[in-house]
């Protein structure tokens, strides 16, 4: 499942369960997240947003690849959060959607 566009960009846990509960209905369990979808909060460490996603995403069992392709704003503690992120096989971060579905796929 593929998040590229929101009208609005997920800025909540519930927003994060609404995506979970569609990748669910279309029975998968691999799911592609491009940053341009997530709120500003998400990249604020403060507010705590990331951490609540991610371990959604984790306790769901969702394999998800978070696409940035905007380097500039993976700074700082962010930054630290997803190096340790990116050492686990339940979340990557990857700067193309091609890498992501490769390591999403085993390719």
């Amino acid at each position: 499942m593929e998040c590229a566009s929101a009208e609005a960009p997920l800025r909540t846990g519930q927003d994060t369960l609404d995506l979970i509960a569609a990748c669910i209905e279309h029975d998968t369990n691999l799911l592609v997240v491009h940053a341009e979808t997530l709120s500003d909060d998400f990249f604020n460490l403060r507010t705590g947003l990331a951490g609540e996603m991610l371990q959604k995403f984790v306790n769901y069992r969702l394999k998800t690849a978070i696409i940035i392709t905007n380097e500039l704003i993976v700074k700082g503690k962010f930054k630290e959060l997803l190096a340790e992120a990116n050492k686990g096989n339940d979340f990557r971060v990857f700067g193309s959607a091609g890498e992501a579905e490769g390591w999403l796929l085993g390719l």
